[in-house]
C-alpha cells in the first residue's frame, strides 16, 4: 500500500472481538492507527504493551484497530486468538483475519506492521518490524498536530 492511498474497507473478516467498526466509522473525526499482529508472533506480543500505552493516551484523539494476521494453521483458532489478546490487554476492535482479505488489501506482508491513516482516510505512513516504536509515535504526533490545526 502506498503512501496517500485510502484506506481499505473493512471487510472479509472471520470474527470482530472488542466490538466491529467500519471504515466510514474511522474517517472524518480523527486519524487511525491500524495495526497487524499474530499469535505467533514473538515481536508483537513484545511490542503490544507499547501500542496499548498509545491507545489509551491517545483515546480521545485515535482510533486503534488491531487486525490478526494468521501465519499458520495454528494461528486460526478463534478461542486462541481471544486468549492472547485479553491476556496482552487488547482491548480495541481485533478484525480476525482469517482468509488474509484485509491482508490482501492492505498488500501487508509484515506482523507487526503499522499503517497511520490522517483523519479522511489517507496513508500516511507505514512501518514493519518491533522496534522503531519512537518513530511511530513521531509520526503519529505528526497527524495529530495536523488534525488540530484542521479543526482550528
Amino acid at each position: 500500500m502506498k503512501l496517500r492511498h485510502p484506506m481499505p474497507e473493512l471487510t472479509g473478516e472471520k470474527a470482530w472481538f472488542n466490538g466491529e467498526v467500519t471504515r466510514e466509522q474511522l474517517i472524518g473525526d480523527k486519524p487511525t492507527l491500524i495495526h497487524f499482529w499474530s499469535i505467533s508472533c514473538h515481536l508483537c506480543k513484545e511490542a503490544m504493551p507499547q501500542v496499548n500505552v498509545f491507545r489509551d493516551q491517545y483515546q480521545d484523539k485515535l482510533n486503534v484497530v488491531a487486525v490478526h494476521m494468521p501465519r499458520s494453521e495454528d494461528d486460526l483458532d478463534l478461542g486462541k486468538i481471544k486468549e492472547i489478546a485479553d491476556e496482552h490487554d487488547i482491548t480495541q476492535p481485533i478484525f480476525v483475519d482469517s482468509d488474509h482479505a484485509l491482508t490482501d488489501a492492505f498488500e501487508n506482508d509484515y506482523v507487526p506492521a503499522y499503517y497511520v491513516f490522517d483523519k479522511s482516510g489517507q496513508l500516511r505512513h507505514f512501518q514493519a518490524g518491533g522496534s522503531g516504536m519512537k518513530m511511530l509515535e513521531k509520526r503519529v504526533n505528526r497527524v495529530l498536530s495536523e488534525t488540530e490545526q484542521d479543526s482550528e
